[in-house]
């Protein structure tokens, strides 16, 4: 059966007396930034007029992801198509580590809740940009002064929601595989002292739950992503072309 107390990503390494804890999640998060990052350079690198090789391949998935953002945000926001597209390759990438053995980077609610931090900042600054400090704190008590900590509320939901969400499906896509392997090789050890099950049955379980999975839940990350974003840059425009008329 699975300890509760493991479900946690495991403590790799501990600095400064216990202070400062490296877990698996860091770990791999940081590894896999690392491959994003070169990979990137190398697509990104020797760059000519007339694209083939590798740069059509670059050229595809900068281009595939311009359109996703054009068609979500619209053009006036594709500017943040580099975003949408950076957090897309790493949900997608470190919700599907179960591939190769390893816990899913998502299956940690630091990680999902950091992502989710990052929309929430990205909101939060471009509206303080277009508006101001004054600017944005008139928005939040519009149309009544008692709005204001209902729009505090409101802001506060998105980065806890978008967590949530990520994090609850693939730690439960963790649990869920872990529970079947171990009935498995239950079931094997009453046969024989190989755990044949183990290699044998949970194929279509890694199939749904390392790759179908975290395709679904990154789509539907970037997606509210993409939604937030437009929204809020949608009604920062609006109110900016309102002041500018009066």
């Amino acid at each position: 059966m699975i300890n509760i107390d493991e479900l946690g990503s495991r403590i790799i390494l501990s600095l400064a007396g216990g202070k400062l804890l490296i877990t698996e999640s860091t770990l791999f998060g940081l590894i896999l930034a690392a491959i994003l990052a070169a990979v990137g350079i190398w697509l990104g690198s020797g760059l000519k007029t007339v694209p083939k090789g590798k740069q059509i391949i670059a050229e595809t998935i900068v281009g595939w992801i311009y359109k996703y953002t054009r068609e979500n945000m619209g053009e006036e926001n594709e500017h943040f198509a580099p975003y949408i597209g950076t957090i897309f390759a790493f949900i997608v990438c470190g919700s599907s580590l179960g591939l190769l053995g390893l816990r899913p980077i998502t299956a940690d609610l630091n990680v999902t809740f950091a992502l989710s931090g990052l929309t929430f900042i990205l909101i939060q600054a471009n509206s303080i940009r277009k508006l101001g400090v004054r600017g944005r704190l008139r928005e939040m008590c519009d149309p009544y002064p008692f709005m204001f900590p209902l729009k505090i509320l409101e802001d506060i939901t998105l980065p806890v929601s978008l967590s949530l969400r990520l994090f609850g499906n693939i730690l439960g896509g963790v649990i869920v595989v872990d529970l079947w392997m171990t009935l498995m090789e239950f079931l094997s050890s009453l046969l024989t002292d190989v755990p044949f099950l183990r290699a044998v049955t949970v194929l279509p379980l890694n199939g749904f739950f390392d790759i179908f999975e975290p395709a679904i839940q990154t789509y539907i990350f970037t997606m509210l992503t993409m939604v937030f974003l437009a929204s809020a840059m949608e009604g920062v425009s609006s109110r900016v072309s309102t002041n500018d008329k009066k």
